[in-house]
This record gives C-alpha cells, structure tokens and sequence, in this order.
C-alpha cells in the first residue's frame, strides 16, 4: 500500500514539472518580442516621460522644510536694535542670524563668524544683560532688546578694565577669539564681580580658543574682576 501512494503522488508531479518546462521554453524562429519584454532604452525613456508628467501634473515643486514652516507672507521685517547704546531700525530676512545683521548691516564686525552653530563663542555678544551666540540667535529675536558688542565696551580711546586686563596679562595670541572672551567675562562679572577660579573657568567654558592660550585668558579674567 504504501508503495502504490508514493507512485500516485510523485507522478503527477514529475508530469508537472514537464509540463511547467515546457511551457517556459521560448519556441524557435520567432523574432517577434513578447508585450511585456522592455527593453533597457525604453525603460529609461519611460522614466523620463513619467517624471516630467508628474512634474506638469502638480505645477508646485515641495518648498524645503525651513521654508515652508514660515508663515505664509512672512519674508522680511523691521526690527528696532539698540546696539552699544544706539537705535538701529534694520530691514532683515526672516532667516537671517544677529550675527549677520551686526557684522553685514551694521558694520559691527567684532563679533567674528567662525563655526556659524553655536560651539566656539567667537561670535559671543550681551543680549540683555547675557552672553550669547550671536550665530545662533535670529535677529527677529533682538527685536526692542539691547545689545553690546566688543566695540561698545571702551569709552573712545579709553579701554574698559576688562580690555585693560587682557592687554596688561597678555590674555590673547591671535586675538580672533578675544572679543567673544572679553563680552563673557563681562556679562559674567556683572552677575558675580568677586568669582572664584573655578567659577571663572565654568564661565568661560563656552569660548573656545584655538591657540590654547586659557592659562592667560584665566589670568586676565582673574584680575579684571580685582579691578571691579
């Protein structure tokens, strides 16, 4: 018995199989190509024709993310600065950065522009009374608010006791970071006129200065706040 169902059940595959071969098999002499054959020439023709359809189709392409999250309308205003004392009333972009504004529109270019996100405190300016990065701020932000930069700390020739600090200790090498130093020890001292050294050293910890000369920024910082 069990030999008798092996045989029934395995013939009619076998025949199956024949059959499923021969209907794959493509009959000779007939040059004709098959509806559903595409060749790789059309197929890219194809894809052409569909994309530049789709494109007609919506008439819009997408607006990149940033963008499109603008109110609509939106593009420019006019905000009102008070930048070292003095009121500015600047038309700016939507997207554009205080940075940009100070350095471009203003003629303020002692705020550097280096990392342009916010990590190496070259930029580093006094928005109310706090030290920020002006590459990450947009200038809607400073709108009706006060500002300082490094150009506003002297009183004409006279230096500030901070500057004076800096120069009498040699806290700076190349000086491209000492703006961004001198404002934050500002804004700092205000807050904290008598720090300890380790208050000084978290209070900077957001400048960074590229030729290592932190020993010397320290020692400057350090005295200013004598000074006080």
């Amino acid at each position: 018995m069990i030999k008798e169902e092996v045989s029934i059940v395995i013939i009619p595959i076998i025949r199956e199989e024949k059959i499923m071969g021969e209907k794959e098999k493509k009959p000779k002499g007939k040059k004709g190509r098959n509806a559903l054959e595409v060749s790789r020439r059309d197929f890219l023709k194809g894809m052409g024709t569909t994309a530049v359809a789709a494109t007609l189709t919506t008439g819009v392409l997408p607006l990149p993310e940033a963008e499109a999250a603008l109110p609509v309308g939106v593009k420019e205003a006019f905000v009102q600065l008070t930048v070292n004392g003095q009121v500015h009333r600047v038309k700016v972009k939507s997207h554009w950065t205080l940075l940009e504004v100070l350095r471009r529109e203003l003629g303020l270019t002692g705020a550097k522009k280096f990392c342009d996100r916010g990590s190496c405190g070259a930029c580093t300016v006094i928005l109310e009374d706090k030290a920020i990065y002006a590459c990450s701020r947009l200038a809607v932000e400073a709108d009706g608010k006060k500002i300082t930069t490094i150009e506003g700390l002297s009183d004409g020739e006279k230096l500030h006791p901070i500057q004076e600090a800096f120069a009498q200790h040699d806290g700076l090498q190349c000086g491209f970071c000492t703006s961004g130093q001198i404002l934050s020890v500002k804004a700092f001292l205000d807050k904290n006129p008598r720090p300890s050294l380790d208050e000084m050293k978290e209070a900077l910890s957001g400048n960074i200065c590229r030729c290592s000369a932190y020993p010397k920024i320290l020692e400057s910082a350090m005295a200013a706040s004598q000074k006080g």
